[in-house]
């Protein structure tokens, strides 16, 4: 794996400690949780977790180096109401910090009747977007975010999250063979940055010294080989 001349990062080192970081601040957790497509998944990654400026600067790290590593172009950054709103503005800041300083907008979930109206707050929507999220798991999200780009007559470009479930999306209840990723870089035609994937996380546990943590390394494996659809 090669390491980016401007960053210094190398994408799979930047992704086993990105893994090793959601673990110990509790945002990554092994045990049985029910996805949203009702399937029991042995491990639950919940972005809301990072919840204080430590978490939340170190985590703009990881996605700023991903980025700059990536060689992904774009003029601006769009943070999808709501979780992407603080994301994309400490990515932003990380981003200036490390001597990328670009725009960025986020949207409202209703329109605002008063003062400059709208559901757009920010920058001027113009130019390449970078949408900023945290996990994919269906192209809904994604689809909303480019019709909101698309009508500010922007140009939908590329997405960036934290974790690649690389697991099967569903469309109207049931299982499709490929991954929101997936969807979202062949038929939706964006560029996606992703810090990490199932396959770091399963890396990450299989090179475990700590019993604990190796020990849900066979439950993992067997989640993706029931609903894994690859990179």
């Amino acid at each position: 794996m090669s390491v980016n001349a401007a960053t210094g990062a190398n994408p799979q080192e930047l992704a086993q400690e990105f893994v090793g970081f959601a673990v110990e601040a509790g945002v990554l957790r092994f045990g049985e949780f029910k996805t949203k497509a009702g399937r029991l998944s042995p491990y639950f990654f919940n972005a809301g977790l990072f919840d204080d400026g430590a978490k939340l600067g170190r985590l703009a790290g990881f996605y700023a180096r991903a980025l700059l590593a990536s060689g992904i172009e774009f003029d601006m950054i769009f943070g999808p109401a709501y979780k992407g709103i603080p994301l994309a503005a400490v990515v932003a800041t990380e981003l200036a910090r490390l001597g990328r300083n670009v725009p960025f907008a986020y949207n409202r979930k209703e329109a605002k009747a008063h003062g400059e109206g709208g559901t757009l707050v920010g920058a001027p929507v113009k130019g390449r977007v970078l949408i900023v999220d945290d996990v994919m798991s269906a192209g809904t999200a994604a689809r909303e975010s480019i019709a909101i780009i698309e009508a500010a007559g922007a140009t939908p470009h590329a997405m960036a999250i934290a974790l690649d479930r690389q697991e099967m999306a569903t469309e109207n209840g049931a299982d499709v063979s490929h991954s929101a990723v997936q969807y979202v870089r062949d038929q939706l035609g964006l560029q996606v940055c992703t810090i990490a994937s199932l396959a770091d996380l399963l890396r990450y546990l299989q090179q475990q010294g700590d019993a604990a943590l190796a020990s849900h390394y066979p439950r993992v494996v067997a989640y993706r080989e029931r609903y894994g659809v690859g990179g």
